[in-house]
This record gives structure tokens, C-alpha cells and sequence, in this order.
């Protein structure tokens, strides 16, 4: 693989992006998701039985433990928590210098919560991010391909397993290719451009389900390719699949989580490609060596197409300009492909990785002078083991698809999985198991009255209730309520023992629960007096279609009443209070009394500035701040590049051979001038090229990803040639 510093800046600062946006859409439900007066208040769960700390952080790793210590109430530090992990974040996606490998071990530690992926992805930042703090550290980091590797095995345990479940499940919409016909208006929170793609014929609904089999389960394989261009080619398919998934439907920052993973299938070359710059390419790259990769690009790229034709039976109907398809193979058959698969893809990571590690080992051996060698080894050797660990560890859950293969992982790697599993280093995946909603999208509609005669429906800001309001557009935004609203509709209020808290909560007129189904609590029907009388009907909601004239009906949905949901209760009703009691959901003590001191004072400041604020906007706001000022940055660096070789060449300074004792020392006194010159000349000196390996954190922290090329040579000097 070619270099990869530019993807491997770009995945950090993407990770930093995400973090601020993860730490802000939390922070702001904190109160009435797990405040003192919120639907499960976070300090139930913090039992103080007299254990030690350390004990305590073991059982349950949070550093919510060391609230009393430090004189706050848990909704307090949760808050502050929140508050510093956005802070930071925020800070890294504009300074380069926090981008560092113990900024994202804090964020991690901070993050410890339900999202699984963010965890693993954040963990691995840990590994890819320099160690800045440590000067010895960062002079010589050959094994940064190697960290940046595991990115690309986690995609694909990510895409691999989401598209192995869809049929292991043996959910018949998969199956029958028709489940996208049912996805657009069962989701969790679809988009305005869902009820468009909703409307699109059945057979192009069905060659959307192959397409996104082919994607998920076929091009992984590509991300563990050695051949560049099938790499690029399944990264532009990713990238396809995630927009389009983005487009219809509020996934919070999942796909772009899962775009900024995507990153680790680029290199420099195709960076530059897209910022239009020149770029040297290998020398080494014979053309019979390029003629050989391209023939078996073409058959990987034949075999992928011929598959696909062949299981599902794709003919084209010239005459309706449709295309026909199903699926022509057995769950048998799928079952016996999976257990010849399996194993063998594991056996191709390992082969992949092994070929990492080789390669920077090489790089390390190459490296002149001792210590510089020698810190390139022990670097290696860290790190090496690190990834080879995570990789390891990662085989328990991955096999989890196919029940042989797991039961021949090595035991030794079983324990070493459980061991960690309490912090979710690794974890297993799969989305859309099965397709919900098949005859109809279930909802549940609250509704409140004062008098028991006039009940009036209680709309969410982002979930469908509304016939004639419009889908919402919340990405990256995560409104946690409105989610679980969703999950509950799929079953019965027991098994949802949080609504029995939602339903007691608006009987109370709690604020901090009504702001989490109107930010703007004056949009909320009963913001003046809470209601005497709550109850919960369920729904099935369909779009609507267009008409027959072709034209847009003036409704987005129609709905049919199904049955009650949850009864007709009050404050002291027996049948609430019973469910109160079942749950464990009544006040078992008085929350902390709130510090006079100067920190949860700063926190309550903050939280009332934010009251009222809406959350996509705000994250929206944030998001917009931190590219511009990042592009301002950049742009005051062209400048600056551009003026600075003007005034070098007015006065030119001798300057040693490259190789000559003297070169360090002319680098460092003419360093912007002696690196402009030597990108004007990297065409002529081939070896040019293998001196971009070696990387200067401090120049990192002041150049912008287009000047990279810049910042490489001029440490390249440095550094020492790499034969």
C-alpha cells in the first residue's frame, strides 16, 4: 500500500469531528434522559456499597464514580464530563497538535457508553494518533500503516457481518428482495427524501437489495486487497451506500463514522488526485507488474459481476427497460458459502496484517543511524503487538456469524476477549436483522387531557405523529427518546419499563423531560398546567402515495388506529403506581444538593445558555465553525507558502549536499526556503519519495494538509534518506 499520512490526518480530524458532535447531542438530553428529575436518573444506577475505587471503576468503568469526590452530584458530572470531552474535541478539529494519541484516550475514557462502534473506532485512534508528548516519540513512526490497518479490518467486520445477518436471519423481506419496500417508512426516523424513494417501482426496489448485498458482503473482501485500484473501487461503493443511507433516513453519526473509516482505504496518491496536485508515483512499480495487477483487477471485478447475475437471476426486460430479480439459492447453500468463508477471510486478514508488519519492519531496518533505528524497532514492536492483539481479540466476536468458526477460536483468544469485553474494545456487528414494520409502521401517540373529555395528541419534535408535518433532517444529531419511542411501538409498554417514567414525568410538568419532545417548551400543548390525565394509543402509519394525476397529496402519512397501548392514568393512579413500583422507577432518595463551588455553577451557566437551543442546529452551527475556521487556516497558510520562497530566493544562502554532515544544520536555518526548492525538484531525485515516510510533528501543527508534501521533504532531511 502506498503512503498514508494524508488519510490517516484526515481520519483523526473526522474522529475529532465526531466526538464533539457525539459529547454535544448527549450533553444536551443529559437532564431529562438522566438528570435528577429525568426519565432513569444516572444516580440509581451509581450505588456506593463501600468498595474501593479502583474496585468500583473495575466493576463498572466510569468516571462517574469520582463525583462525591470531587464534590458534584452525578447529573452535574455528566454534564461537566460532556462538556470538557466537546470542549477538547472541538479543539482537536482545528488544532492539529491536539490530535493526539492520549487526547483520544481521554475522549475515549469520557465516552464509555452504549455506542459501540464509536468506542472501537475511538480506541483505535489511540493506537493511529502520534504521541506528541513524548519528543523521542516522534521522529521516526513506520508503524503507522500497521495501527491504520486495523481501521480497515474493522470496516470489515462492520459490513461484512451487516450483510451476512440480513440472510442468516432468514428474514423473508431479505430474502424476497423486497425488504427496501417496507425500509423507507419503517425506519426510525426517515428523512423528506424517503417518502421520494418510497414511491420509486418494486423492481427498482429489489436491485437496490441486491446491490446492497453485493456491498456488503462482496466488496469487503476488497478492503484486504494488496492491489490499490480494487481497494479505491470498493471505497467509491461504501461511499455510495452510506450517502444514500444518509439521504433517507437520521442515523445519527453513524455513516459518517463509517465514511471516516472508509478513509483508511485511500492513500496520498488519491488525496492529491482530488486536490488536484502533481504526484510522484513509486518508481518502483514495474510495468509488468502493472500490466499483471490490472489483468486480475478485471477478473475480481468479472467474478464479483458474475455472481451477483448468476444468485439472484438478474434479467433485463428490454421491452419495459425493467430488471427482474430473485434470489436462486437456498438457505442451505448460503449456510455452507458462510462456513467456507468465514474462517478463510480471518486467514486472509492475518495474511494482510502479516504483510503490514513485514513492510514496516523493513521501513525500520532502512532507517539510518542507531538510535534512530533502534527507537523505529521498539516503536514497531509496541505497536505491532498492540495491533496484532486488537486483531486477536476481535476474532471472538466477528465469528459470532457462523457458529463452527467460533467455536474453533484458540481458547487463549477467548479469554483474552472476555478480559476486555467490560470496556468495548471490540464488539460485534450486524444492521437491519430483520425488517420491521412488514404491514405497517407501528407508533405510539401519547395523548393528555384535563377533564378526561378532550384529549389532545403530544407530538415529538422528530419522530412521525404529525399526518401533514414533514419528516425531519436531525443528522448527525441522536434524539435518544425518539428512538426508543420507535423500539417501543415494536412491543408491549413492559417491555419498555422507561415509559412508565415518560408517562409519570409529564404528569409532574417536569421541564427537563418536556424539553426532550420540545426543545421549545411553548410548542408543547400542556406548558402552562400539565395534563391530569395521560394515556397511549398505537398506530399504524404508511406514506401516502402520489395520485393518480401524478400530482403530491397534501399529506406526508395515513394512519390507522390499532389498540390502546398504555391506559388512562393520573398522578396517584393504582395501575401507575403499580407500574412505578414493578420498574423500580420511583425517587429512592433525594438527589446531591448542588456545590456553591466555582465548577457546577459554570456547568449550570452553561446548560441555561443552551435551554431552548435546537439540537441539529446547534450541531450544525459547530460543524460549520470548525471547517471554516479549519479552511481559514489553510488558506492563510497558502498565503503565506507562497510569499515565503519569494524572499529566500532575493537572498540565496549556500547550502550543504543533501547527504553532507552540514545539511541538518542548513535545513534549519533556511527551512521553508530549502523545502520549497526541493518540491520544485522532487521530479529529478526518485529517493525523494521514500524520504515522505519520515514525519515532523511539529510541522504538522502548523501546516495544512495541502502543504504536506512540504512539511515530508523538509523533515525527510532530517530524518535520513530510506534506500
Amino acid at each position: 500500500m502506498g503512503y498514508i499520512t494524508l488519510p490517516r490526518r484526515l481520519f483523526l480530524w473526522c474522529m475529532a469531528l465526531i466526538y464533539m458532535v457525539a459529547f454535544v447531542s448527549l450533553y444536551l438530553q443529559i437532564p431529562g434522559l438522566y438528570g435528577n428529575d429525568g426519565l432513569l436518573p444516572a444516580r440509581w444506577q451509581l450505588r456506593y456499597s463501600g468498595k474501593a475505587l479502583w474496585e468500583q471503576l473495575l466493576s463498572s468503568p466510569t468516571l462517574l464514580w469520582l463525583a462525591p469526590r470531587l464534590g458534584l452530584d452525578t447529573q452535574t458530572a455528566m454534564e461537566l464530563l460532556c462538556l470538557l470531552g466537546a470542549a477538547l474535541s472541538l479543539a482537536a478539529t482545528v488544532l492539529e497538535s491536539l490530535r493526539d494519541s492520549l487526547v483520544f484516550l481521554f475522549l475515549w475514557i469520557v465516552y464509555l457508553s452504549m455506542d459501540s462502534l464509536l468506542l472501537e473506532t475511538g480506541f483505535l485512534c489511540v493506537l493511529i494518533a502520534p504521541v506528541t508528548s513524548l519528543r523521542g516519540w516522534r521522529a521516526g513512526r513506520e508503524h503507522n500503516p500497521v495501527t491504520f490497518w486495523l481501521v480497515r479490518w474493522l470496516l470489515f467486520r462492520l459490513m461484512f457481518a451487516s450483510g451476512i445477518v440480513k440472510l442468516t436471519s432468514r428474514c423473508p423481506t431479505w430474502w424476497g428482495l423486497t425488504a427496501l419496500t417496507y425500509h423507507y417508512e419503517t425506519q426510525c426516523i426517515p428523512t423528506p427524501l424517503a417518502w421520494f424513494a418510497h414511491q420509486l417501482p418494486v423492481w427498482w426496489h429489489k436491485l437496490s437489495v441486491v446491490a446492497t448485498f453485493t456491498i456488503e458482503i462482496a466488496a469487503p473482501f476488497l478492503f484486504l486487497s494488496p492491489l490499490r485500484r480494487l481497494r479505491l473501487g470498493a471505497f467509491y461503493m461504501q461511499v455510495v451506500l452510506q450517502v444514500l443511507i444518509i439521504l433517507s433516513g437520521n442515523y445519527n453519526f453513524f455513516n459518517l463514522l463509517t465514511l471516516t473509516m472508509c478513509l483508511s482505504l485511500l492513500d496520498d496518491e488519491h488525496i492529491y488526485f482530488w486536490l488536484r496536485k502533481k504526484y510522484t508515483p513509486n518508481p518502483n512499480q514495474g510495468s509488468s507488474l502493472w500490466w499483471a495487477g490490472f489483468v486480475v483487477e478485471i477478473a475480481v471485478w468479472a467474478l464479483i459481476g458474475f455472481g451477483t447475475v448468476t444468485w439472484f437471476d438478474l434479467q433485463i426486460n428490454w421491452d419495459k427497460w425493467t430488471v427482474s430479480s430473485r434470489t436462486v439459492f437456498t438457505f442451505h447453500q448460503f449456510n455452507q458459502f458462510l462456513k467456507t468463508v468465514t474462517f478463510p477471510s480471518v486467514w486472509l486478514g492475518v495474511l494482510s496484517l502479516t504483510w503490514e508488519l513485514v513492510s514496516s519492519m523493513f521501513r525500520c531496518a532502512c532507517v539510518e543511524g542507531f538510535f534512530k533505528r533502534f527507537l523505529g524497532t521498539v516503536q514497531w514492536t509496541v505497536f505491532g503487538a498492540a495491533a496484532v492483539s486488537m486483531f486477536a481479540i476481535s476474532l471472538v466476536p466477528f465469528t459470532f456469524i457462523e457458529y463452527d468458526s467460533n467455536a474453533s477460536v484458540w481458547p487463549g483468544v477467548r479469554r483474552g476477549y472476555d478480559a476486555v469485553s467490560r470496556y468495548q474494545l471490540v464488539n460485534s456487528y450486524g444492521l437491519f436483522r430483520r425488517m420491521t414494520g412488514v404491514g405497517g409502521r407501528p407508533e405510539v401517540v401519547i395523548e393528555g387531557s384535563m377533564d378526561k373529555v378532550t384529549w389532545t395528541e403530544i407530538e415529538f419534535m422528530y419522530k412521525p405523529g404529525n399526518l401533514s408535518a414533514p419528516p425531519s433532517v436531525i443528522t448527525p444529531h441522536q434524539p435518544r427518546l425518539d428512538w426508543q419511542m420507535w423500539f417501543a411501538a415494536l412491543g408491549t409498554h413492559t417491555h419498555s419499563p422507561w415509559f412508565t417514567s415518560l408517562i409519570y414525568r409529564l404528569l409532574q410538568g417536569k421541564t427537563d423531560v418536556i424539553e426532550l419532545i420540545q426543545s421549545d417548551v411553548s410548542q408543547y400543548p400542556f406548558h402552562q398546567q400539565p395534563p391530569t390525565y395521560l394515556r397511549a394509543h398505537r398506530y399504524k402509519y404508511w406514506f401516502t402515495k402520489t395520485l393518480a394525476d401524478g400530482s403530491y397529496p397534501q399529506r406526508w402519512w395515513r394512519r390507522v388506529y390499532i389498540e390502546e397501548f398504555y391506559p388512562t392514568v393520573y398522578l396517584g393512579d393504582t395501575f401507575l403506581e403499580s407500574m412505578l413500583s414493578q420498574h423500580g422507577l420511583k425517587d429512592k432518595s433525594l438527589p446531591r444538593r448542588v456545590s456553591e463551588a466555582a465548577v457546577p455553577q459554570v456547568v449550570k451557566w452553561v446548560r441555561s445558555q443552551v435551554r431552548g437551543v435546537s439540537a441539529p442546529l446547534l450541531l450544525w452551527s459547530l460543524l460549520f465553525c470548525s471547517v471554516t475556521l479549519c479552511l481559514l487556516r489553510g488558506l492563510q497558510l497558502e498565503i503565506t507558502l507562497k510569499t515565503k520562497p519569494t524572499a529566500a530566493k532575493a537572498e540565496p544562502k549556500p547550502t550543504a549536499p543533501p547527504h553532507h554532515p552540514d545539511a541538518k544544520e542548513a535545513n534549519s536555518n533556511d527551512k521553508d526556503g530549502l523545502g520549497q526548492r526541493q518540491e520544485e525538484d522532487r521530479e529529478e531525485v526518485d529517493t525523494e519519495e521514500d524520504e515522505r515516510r519520515g514525519e515532523d510533528e511539529e510541522s504538522e501543527r502548523e501546516e495544512n494538509d495541502v502543504r504536506d508534501e512540504l512539511e515530508e521533504e523538509e523533515d525527510g532531511e532530517e530524518e535520513g534518506s530510506v534506500d
